[in-house]
Formats: structure tokens, sequence, C-alpha cells
């Protein structure tokens, strides 16, 4: 066990008994969360994706939720992804196997 580990675990037992001692008052401790903003994306940038996790636009579209028009309309720059489809085409930029991982897409 690291000496930090150690030392972390020690310091929260001594708190923990200060309190139940009523010694001393736990601190409610907050974290901040940050999420990253959505990314916008291109029509050559989609296709790019698409092409990337080797699926038609059929296969894309039931991916993604959406039909096979939405999918030519992005890709053809007629139209952008929108909240949710940016959220998931950032997933899968960062995990390519992110479909087959989670049994979405079964090859």
């Amino acid at each position: 066990m690291s000496t930090d580990l150690f030392n972390s675990i020690l310091t929260g037992l001594e708190e923990a008994i200060e309190h139940a001692e009523g010694k001393k008052k736990l601190r409610n401790q907050k974290r901040k969360v940050i999420v990253i903003p959505l990314p916008d994306y291109k029509a050559e940038d989609i296709k790019e994706i698409r092409m990337k996790v080797n699926m038609t636009q059929r296969v894309f579209a039931d991916f993604m939720g959406v039909s096979v028009k939405t999918v030519e309309a992005w890709e053809a720059g007629k139209n952008e992804p929108s909240g949710p489809a940016k959220r998931v085409l950032s997933l899968i930029i960062s995990n390519p196997c992110l479909p087959e991982e989670y049994e979405i897409v079964v090859r």
C-alpha cells in the first residue's frame, strides 16, 4: 500500500472518529464538474468518422438513431448534427471501437 493512500485512509478515519465524538463537523465537500463543450462537425468530418468505423450510411444511421436521409444531409452539408448526435460523434472519435464494445453494432 502506498504511503499516500495509507495517510489518506488514516486521516479519514481520524476525522470520522472526531465527528463521532462530536469534536468535528464534517465538511460538505463539493466537486467542480466541467462538461466539455460539444464540437461542431462539418460534412467531411461526419463522413470521415463514418468511414473510420467502417459503416455504410444505413448502418451508421441505425447506430446513431437517425434516418439515412439525416446522415445523407449531414454528409452533404445540408444539415448538422444536434446535441446528442454531436456527443455520440465525439465519443466515436475518442474510441472508434465503441459501437462494438457496447454491442450496439455486431459484425
